[in-house]
């Protein structure tokens, strides 16, 4: 019967690393929580058969995989496949636990073995495409033929060139644990990342991670940290909920961190990951199943998610913008809603509160201001309307100016191009929002307004970006003498709106906002 290491959780080495080395990172990672190390000879320097061999797995602190990868596999061995051989079978002579050899050359390396192969020590029979994800029938074809030359453990590993390629790895996996085929089925690059977190609800053998960000020895491997701390990749099982952002881009965002940390406060069976999507019709159609219960929703798919979902909230459809996705349980259907417009409105509303002298609070402080929204995308939509609902006058800047044009006439306001913003002057108490995402990490010297001279004409400035924190929009507003509402009181309110949406309870308020203040 085949082992289950659904959430077994191997430390990935680092290129050119002394023995010395590789033995301290072996502690390293079994101190934070790594179930297995992987020792990637070729990535050591000078490497001396023996004497190397024997320190790193005579004193090994936590089971160990041996691979020696040569350069037609993406390794960096060059030399002789007979070397190789001869120190894998050394390794599982002197304990090793795992050894991997490439499905090209795994019938010779068995026949080197030539019988004298070491009880205890499991073959791994891998096979690498760094291109492309071939079809389920490729996959389970590739399947059977490292099966058929005697594999313990089949891995495979593809590159992601879309994120829907992952779901022919998880049904392979499903598949081969039916058949309790023991299976290490991974996609490569960041389209690939939840094939390396979501693998033991499909029934992977292992996973793996790095100790720390830039030391990946494969693209898009995650760091052990973020696999335990953030996702808990130990804790997650067949019957574990997934929700996840929907993005093109989603590395930057701080939604993992709150949502998962708030799932396990809460003690909910659920994972938020990352979704890095091309194509959102595509993706939606893909990840179908019930188990895929909820999606936040960002650039640059919030405003065709209107034309994909079953349902629209009246609200979210006026505004144009699904920023929520929830699959109804009962009957599978996508009902799409927005928690952006209440979550910037509101915090922008406090921020107005804030100003010395307004103390009217049976009144939206945004009733009868002159509101300007740089940006007519999904959020700029979100802003737009949630302001004209509160009673601001709402002029709609945008780099093409057809469509402020489109959307100014929507909610009954004035548009302007993002030029014609710099020379425009703002009456007393207007309030600026950028909705864009000029200035966003990496290019933080970005900004939507550079004329300090139109800056100074608002009372309250708002940029929906919340990395970094303060972005050069901001910095210069505070300089011109504005309060300042951040994205990240926008992003926090907008994810308790989705947290309530996700679950049909409370938000814990209180909690997400001492998490969102521990991650800055």
């Amino acid at each position: 019967m085949a082992e289950k290491f659904g959430s077994t959780l191997l430390c990935a080495p680092v290129v050119e690393k002394t023995v010395e080395e590789m033995v301290a990172e072996m502690s390293a990672a079994r101190s934070q929580g790594a179930d297995v190390a992987e020792l990637r000879i070729d990535h050591l320097a000078a490497f001396e058969m023996r004497p190397d061999l024997e320190l790193l797995i005579k004193n090994r602190p936590l089971p160990v995989l041996v691979t020696y990868r040569p350069k037609w596999e993406g390794g960096q061995y060059e030399g002789d496949d007979r070397k190789r051989f001869e120190a894998l079978h050394l390794a599982m002579e002197l304990g090793a636990e795992y050894v991997d050899v490439e499905l090209k050359v795994a019938r010779e390396f068995l026949h080197f073995l030539s019988g004298k192969r070491p009880e205890g020590a499991k073959l791994i029979v891998s096979s690498h495409n760094y291109q492309f994800t071939p079809s389920t029938e490729e996959l389970s074809t590739l399947v059977a033929r490292i099966q058929a030359v005697g594999a313990d453990i089949v891995k495979i590993a593809t590159f992601a060139v879309d994120i829907c390629d992952v779901a022919r790895m998880f049904q392979v996996l499903v598949h081969c644990q039916g058949l309790q085929v023991p299976m290490i089925g991974l996609c490569m690059g960041e389209r690939g990342v939840i094939s390396r977190i979501l693998c033991p609800k499909f029934g992977g053998y292992l996973t793996f991670g790095t100790l720390s960000a830039g030391k990946e020895s494969a693209p898009g491997q995650p760091t052990m940290s973020d696999l335990l701390d953030v996702y808990r990749i130990k804790q997650i099982g067949v019957d574990t909920k997934v929700y996840g952002l929907i993005g093109k881009p989603v590395g930057h965002s701080k939604s993992p961190k709150l949502h998962n940390a708030v799932f396990k406060a809460v003690g909910l069976n659920a994972v938020y990951v990352p979704f890095l999507t091309d194509n959102l019709a595509n993706f939606l159609n893909t990840y179908s199943s019930p188990d895929f219960t909820g999606f936040s929703n960002t650039m640059p798919h919030k405003e065709t998610a209107v034309t994909l979902c079953h349902e629209v909230d009246p609200v979210a459809k006026s505004i144009g913008a699904v920023n929520t996705i929830i699959r109804r349980q009962t009957d599978g259907k996508l009902v799409g809603y927005n928690t952006d417009y209440t979550g910037a409105i509101s915090a922008i509303e406090d921020g107005i509160r804030g100003l010395q002298g307004h103390k009217d609070g049976t009144v939206s402080p945004l009733a009868g201001r002159l509101f300007v929204v740089i940006g007519a995308g999904g959020a700029g939509r979100a802003l737009a309307f949630g302001a004209k609902y509160k009673g601001a006058r709402v002029m709609i800047a945008n780099r093409t100016y057809d469509r402020a044009r489109e959307l100014a006439d929507l909610v009954g306001g004035q548009a302007l191009s993002l030029t014609e913003l710099e020379n425009f002057h703002a009456e007393e108490g207007a309030v600026l929002a950028n909705t864009t995402s000029i200035g966003m990490n990496p290019n933080i010297h970005d900004t939507p307004l550079s004329s300090k001279q139109a800056l100074s004409s608002y009372a309250v400035v708002f940029d929906a970006i919340y990395n970094p924190k303060v972005t050069r929009l901001m910095r210069e507003a505070r300089e011109c003498g504005a309060a300042l509402v951040s994205g990240e009181e926008m992003f926090l309110r907008q994810a308790m709106g989705q947290f309530e949406l996700f679950t049909n309870s409370s938000a814990p308020s209180d909690l997400m906002r001492e998490i969102i203040m521990k991650s800055t």
